[in-house]
């Protein structure tokens, strides 16, 4: 029975536009929007039903989100973020606030999602309905839950863009609450709470791992593990996900049917745990995306009409656009939408080929699914990470059968805790074993050889490797092609493996520069001699920065750089300071922000003046000051336009580190020799970059700082796509950990990656 398609245009077309309108000024949005319903207008009366479904889409797409924009834009809400200006604010927090870095002798930021509800301006209160992040210090802000109102004294200021959030708002002082919180919120809360005490006793990994792996609090998750189930292909399992939805309202539809119930009691009851389930782990935007995607394809599935499984998905995609246009640009909504999708039109399919050929149910089940969910987002993943993984497959295969029941026990868990404390905590312990196998998995699959293929990033590759896929499965009809496709596969891991395990040390020999993985933030080391690096900035914490160091061998500092005081480059000092000797640090002259620069300062470290034109040898190592060339103020943000912009000449090759760099900045040192073979993105791939700043620089390799699953919406897409199709080998921190500038033996150029 084939798959009814009726309604995919209609949603690709909104998801596209949307992403379109989210760049574009408002009133481009309402024009494309205009524009569709002419060609809606005009088809409906040829009988053109396909492109009009496609044009209705666009319209409902560019119109929902050209009504967000214009609402983000607003005044006075722009201007007064644009003047940096403080105002008394009324917020609702919308989703869990949670710890950032810590800055230089000050305690670790709170990361506050909300919406403005109003802000106090002189003897007026404005009323608004604005997405704004909070950044605050005090961290009376971590006990707060979704739906809190409070008021607070902050300073705005603009975010980074393309995405929905208005401003950044700034806050030192407590949260003033108003009201108590939603009784939804406050009982997930409690659940919550419960679910953790009950894992207290367990071992940390798995201890850590089980409340994310339920309801989606990785709170206690270790880094390390993190790192390995990313490198593993197994992240879904650290969230909220699809998948849990699936396990909880499968086992619901199981129970249900046994009782005889029929289509439509069975798919009422699925809703109705559906919605239970989605309280627990608290209503926030990701649940909500996955309880779409996942639920509605379930219960057209759960009412037998398999072919409303597609038209489910397709309504799921428009409703969830409208409401939230922001999604169009997020990658989770891509990989749940593809991966809903090839479960539904793909495995299937597969699964029905291989009972052909004698696979029993069970196994060709267990094989088709991951299959063909990995399939379908194979293009995101790879234009997102510039990387094919060898290892995701096989990963969640072996995982598949531990994921149920450490979520069901894991949810027993959480339900007991309030009432059997006992009961609960042995209810974790029972869920600790299937939990403790993931863990085994993930880090079993991180340490395979030649886990991660190298890829075309950015667009491109995503439409590349989507094309190959598209004419493998159209292919595979054919026996020759199948053994050709088995071949090169098994041709391409067996050739890889030897290049990675060569290539496996670290740090590697001969490395002339390294950019420490050190979240959202830079640390960067030059080699200057044995057991000696310049550092160019430290991170926003020091214990990253010190580890990477410590890995490098790296006992003596000649020169330590800080290119501006932001806490994601001075944050981490004392970790380079921890066992090191510093000869002297060379920093900007731009003053602001005034505490990290005197926290900076304080430390005592002999002052090296460079101005810009100037240039120092450390070593083998030449230091080229190119910027700022002129002190800049008035813009977005002047400390990260007044960094220090250096070119370092090392091993033969030039490199061009850039600290936050912004447009403005980026602009006025067009008249200067930019060209270097390796360029470390400005401010961790952020979408204010100039095209002509990079176009002078065309680097061989872009080296990306950036933290994982960041609230910035770091690094721009449309950046790296820019730099991947200018001919640059993007590499980020986020996804291969350090990464490492070097002479290969043949004395070309090289990156390795301590995480690859």
């Amino acid at each position: 029975m084939s798959a009814d398609l009726r309604l995919v245009g209609a949603a690709l077309g909104c998801w596209f536009a949307a992403i379109g309108a989210l760049f574009l000024p408002a009133v481009w949005g309402w024009g494309l929007s205009g524009a569709a319903l002419l060609v809606v207008v005009a088809m409906f009366r040829g009988s053109r039903w396909v492109v009009a479904a496609v044009a209705a889409g666009v319209a409902c797409g560019a119109a929902a989100t050209a009504a967000r924009v214009g609402q983000r834009d607003a005044e006075p809400l722009r201007g007064l973020a644009a003047r940096h200006a403080t105002v008394l604010a009324g917020l609702e927090i919308t989703d869990d606030p949670r710890l950032g870095r810590a800055h230089v002798g000050r305690s670790a930021t709170v990361i506050v999602p909300a919406r403005l509800d109003w802000i106090g301006l002189e003897r007026d209160r404005v009323e608004l309905s604005s997405r704004v992040l909070v950044l605050a210090s005090d961290h009376g802000w971590l006990g707060l839950l979704p739906g809190q109102h409070v008021r607070i004294t902050g300073r705005l200021s603009s975010p980074d863009g393309g995405d929905l959030r208005a401003a950044l708002l700034s806050a030192d002082g407590a949260p003033e609450l108003l009201g108590r919180a939603p009784w939804v919120q406050r009982a997930a809360g409690s659940l919550r709470a419960g679910l953790q005490r009950a894992c207290r006793g367990l071992p940390a990994e798995p201890g850590g791992l089980l409340p994310g792996l339920v309801v989606g609090d990785t709170s206690r998750l270790d880094p390390a593990l993190a790192d390995d189930f990313k490198t593993t292909g197994l992240t879904h399992l650290t969230a909220v996900s699809g998948a849990n939805l699936a396990i909880v309202v499968g086992l619901v539809l199981v129970l249900v049917r046994w009782c005889r119930a029929g289509p439509r009691v069975a798919a009422l009851v699925c809703v109705v745990a559906l919605a239970g389930f989605v309280v627990l782990v608290r209503p926030s935007p990701s649940v909500l995306r996955a309880a779409a995607m996942g639920g509605l394809a379930l219960v057209a599935l759960a009412l037998g009409r398999p072919r409303a499984a597609v038209p489910a998905l397709a309504t799921g995609v428009l409703g969830l656009v409208v409401v939230d246009p922001e999604l169009a640009v997020d990658a989770g909504f891509a990989l749940s939408v593809l991966a809903t999708g090839g479960l539904v039109l793909i495995a299937p399919g597969w699964t029905e080929a291989l009972r052909a050929r004698g696979w029993p149910r069970v196994a060709a089940e267990a094989l088709a699914v991951p299959a063909a969910a990995q399939a379908a987002c194979a293009p995101v993943i790879a234009a997102i990470s510039a990387g094919v993984s060898l290892t995701t497959i096989p990963a969640n295969l072996l995982a598949a059968p531990a994921v149920a029941p450490a979520t069901i026990a894991g949810l027993l868990a959480a339900v007991l805790s309030p009432v059997l404390p006992s009961v609960a905590a042995f209810a974790a312990w029972v869920a600790s074993w299937p939990a403790r196998w993931l863990v085994f998995v993930a880090h079993r699959g991180a340490d395979v050889p030649a886990g991660l293929l190298p890829w075309p990033g950015g667009t491109g590759g995503g439409l590349l490797l989507g094309a190959l896929i598209a004419a493998l499965l159209a292919g595979f009809r054919w026996p020759v092609v199948r053994r050709w496709v088995l071949v090169a596969a098994v041709a391409v891991v067996l050739g890889a493996v030897p290049v990675r395990f060569l290539a496996a040390a670290w740090p590697p020999r001969g490395w002339l520069v390294v950019a420490c993985d050190v979240g959202q933030g830079d640390a960067l080391a030059v080699a200057a001699g044995p057991g000696a690096a310049v550092v160019v900035d430290t991170g926003p914490a020091p214990d990253p920065v010190d580890g990477c160091l410590r890995r490098l061998g790296v006992r003596r500092v000649p020169l330590l750089v800080i290119s501006h005081f932001h806490v994601d480059h001075v944050g981490g000092l004392d970790g380079v300071l921890r066992g090191r000797q510093v000869d002297g640090l060379l920093a900007p002259a731009f003053a602001e922000p005034a505490g990290a620069r005197s926290a900076v300062l304080a430390r005592g470290m002999p002052a090296v003046a460079a101005p810009a034109g100037s240039a120092l040898t450390v070593g083998a190592v030449r230091l080229e000051v190119l910027g700022p060339v002129r002190p800049v103020t008035g813009t977005r943000s002047d400390p990260n336009n007044n960094s220090l912009v250096l070119a370092v000449s090392a091993g033969g090759l030039r490199i061009l580190l850039t600290g936050d760099a912004e447009t403005e900045e980026q602009l006025s040192l067009l008249g200067l020799d930019l060209r270097a073979d390796v360029l470390k993105v400005a401010h961790h791939g952020s979408a204010y970059q100039a095209p002509e700043f990079l176009a002078a620089v065309r680097p061989r390799v872009a080296l990306v700082s950036v933290g994982v699953g960041n609230d910035y919406g770091h690094p721009n897409p449309s950046l790296m796509a820019a730099l991947a199709r200018d001919g640059a080998r993007v590499m980020r921190t986020d996804q291969l950990g350090d990464l490492a500038v070097v002479r290969d033996g043949s004395g070309h150029l090289a990156v390795a990656a301590r995480d690859a």
